[in-house]
């Protein structure tokens, strides 16, 4: 009414504050541009390399775990075992026409069902083996192994302890250290896991005997005849891209006789292998076995250094598996290098492992600890359980992984097969399906199909890797430390001794005609009327005796023995005067036996 009221403010405010904001904008945006022009990198630039870093960093990381298969390495045994082969797997060879998908025909262990033939597993149902890449994550450990671990120097320890035998190398101290931050397949992991177990199937792929094989062993001579890959083990090669790390899948038994079994160019070879590397003696199970060595002494008793040279054989599978590591260790001098297997191709990657301290992974193999110490394996003493680099994946409803495919009515010894041997060297990681799932122990659960899709599959994570109680196999044999070479000599020199009184008694050798056997070929009743305890024996006397061990093979020869003389040691030089003992009777010969030895009509009986 009289007063001036003072002019609103707001919109000069409004208008200051928007200026402002305008010029701090601008410094702002001056000085990113600045910065990205002089330095090269900004705030926001810096930004936007962070991110690029973390993707290169996840590419390189998807590199190192994922594998693909790279070599086929083929070592034969048997009388072609200098035959060994390699076979370098490019992509125009995988493009061609032997290995299209069309063309993949796997050798199904332990499954002759029609979708086992046509495909590996599930998880190449879309994809050829040959080019399906596998992920793999790693983790790293401590590792007790050899200082010098070179395969010149470990092979010649080998054979030195081969030739002394366990007592020998009781006095040896090799040098051994603790590696840390080793590389391990991550055993956790249920997709490495699978990976792995994929890789073992990939090794029973028939693979093409035609393309650019590369002799690495003994050139192979065309005309020797068709069949070079008829024998032998195979290795199958897998790298990550920047070949930092490379696994080694080796084959395993391709079993013919056994129920859902498949025929195989190498089933005869793996069959005496398994039955050598897993039985107590040369697949001695009864008389009526066929055995796969001459190491077998008597009942329950066998020859250890026979076995062992036996399994050191050149041409046996162990021999074959070494030189496989020694050429794809020749190849990646500075990689990493695991080993896996299925059945007999895990225990050889096992022992090879354990050879060389390898981290190897193995599914469904037999007990291989005897044959682990039956080679004398360098095994650091006292090695703590953290430091264990081998495991064996398997289930409870597999007789063979378990040790129970034994006995005269399994299916292992019906068709043929030794399956002696339970006990396992590193960690066992066992599922146990058959309270899990409800299985039933069957041979057919053996199937590395059956362990990938029904088993690795279904679980949602990996078994437990535990060390396994203490086990012993083949408690009941006697086995004894001998020269196998010595008992096939024969001499034939004559010994004379001379004295004056002596009472001690002479055991000469049984003789040669059994009139009484037990079913299983024992000696109950000789021809001189003793049973077996009561074997013929005598006493010898003052008489001058000429003994020949060779001629006490026959029944009229002259009587083994020896008489020392205790009031002197004076040992009387050979004479040419011999005294022959009195025999009994000769006895009847037997013109007719029964089945089981016994002897059913003897000559003059009517």
């Amino acid at each position: 009414m009289g007063g001036n009221s003072a002019p609103p403010s707001n919109s000069r405010n409004k208008s200051a504050k928007s200026q402002i904001s305008l010029v701090l904008s601008c410094i702002l945006a001056l000085i990113f541009a600045f910065g990205y022009l002089v330095y090269g990198v900004g705030w926001l630039g810096g930004g936007m390399s962070l991110a690029e870093d973390a993707a290169t960093e996840m590419k390189a990381q998807q590199a190192k775990e994922t594998f693909t298969i790279r070599h086929l390495f083929h070592h034969n045994t048997g009388e072609k075992h200098l035959t060994h082969r390699r076979l370098d797997l490019t992509p125009e060879l995988l493009e061609s026409e032997a290995f299209s998908t069309s063309n993949v025909e796997t050798i199904a262990q332990y499954g002759a069902e029609e979708e086992d033939q046509t495909a590996l597993s599930l998880w190449f149902a879309d994809q050829s083996p040959w080019s399906k890449p596998l992920s793999l994550k790693s983790d790293s450990m401590t590792i007790m192994r050899l200082v010098e671990r070179a395969p010149d120097f470990v092979e010649s320890y080998l054979a030195y302890a081969l030739e002394v035998g366990s007592q020998g190398i009781a006095g040896i101290h090799l040098d051994w250290a603790e590696e840390e931050d080793v590389p391990i397949p991550n055993v956790t992991d249920k997709q490495t896991v699978v990976s792995l177990a994929l890789m073992a199937s990939n090794a029973y792929v028939k693979i093409p005997g035609k393309g650019d094989w590369q002799d690495v062993g003994q050139q192979w001579n065309d005309t020797d005849g068709f069949g070079w890959m008829d024998d032998g083990i195979r290795g199958h090669v897998f790298a990550n891209e920047d070949n930092s790390t490379i696994v080694v899948a080796i084959k395993g038994t391709s079993a013919t006789g056994l129920t859902g079994g498949t025929d195989s160019e190498t089933s005869i070879s793996d069959k005496v292998n398994d039955n050598l590397l897993f039985s107590c003696c040369c697949a001695r199970v009864s008389y009526m076995w066929q055995t796969v060595c001459d190491c077998y002494e008597s009942s329950y008793t066998c020859n250890q250094k026979c076995l062992e040279k036996e399994m050191k054989r050149e041409d046996r599978y162990y021999r074959a598996a070494m030189d496989i590591y020694r050429n794809v260790s020749s190849l990646y001098p500075d990689a990493n290098i695991w080993l896996t297997g299925h059945s007999l191709g895990g225990a050889l990657s096992s022992l090879v492992g354990r050879t060389y301290g390898l981290p190897t992974v193995t599914f469904q193999a037999p007990g291989e600890l005897l044959a682990t110490r039956r080679l004398h394996l360098p095994m650091p003493p006292g090695i703590p359980t953290r430091m264990e680099h081998i495991w064996h994946f398997g289930h409870t409803a597999d007789p063979i992984f378990m040790g129970v495919c034994n006995g005269a009515s399994s299916t292992c010894a019906v068709a043929g097969y030794a399956m002696e041997t339970q006990c396992h060297s590193g960690k066992v990681c066992v599922y146990d399906v058959v309270t899990d799932l409800g299985w039933h122990v069957s041979i057919t659960n053996h199937r590395i199909h059956t362990v990938i899709d029904n088993v690795l599959l279904e679980y949602n994570t990996t078994a437990q890797c535990v060390i396994p109680p203490p086990c012993h196999d083949c408690y009941n044999w006697n086995f004894i430390v001998g020269d196998e070479d010595q008992k096939k000599k024969t001499t034939t020199t004559r010994h004379t001794s001379t004295s004056s009184t002596s009472s001690e008694s002479a055991t000469p050798t049984d003789p040669a005609d059994c009139l009484k056997r037990t079913w299983y070929g024992r000696c109950i009743k000789w021809a001189d009327g003793k049973s077996s305890r009561e074997k013929p024996s005598a006493t010898s006397t003052s008489n001058t005796k000429t003994s020949n061990p060779s001629s006490a093979l026959h029944k009229n020869s002259t009587l083994v023995t020896r008489t020392i003389t205790k009031s002197s040691s004076v040992i009387i030089a050979p004479t040419a005067t011999s005294h022959t003992p009195d025999y009994p009777d000769s006895p009847k010969k037997c013109v007719e036996y029964s089945w089981l030895g016994y002897c059913k009509r003897y000559e003059g009986d009517e």
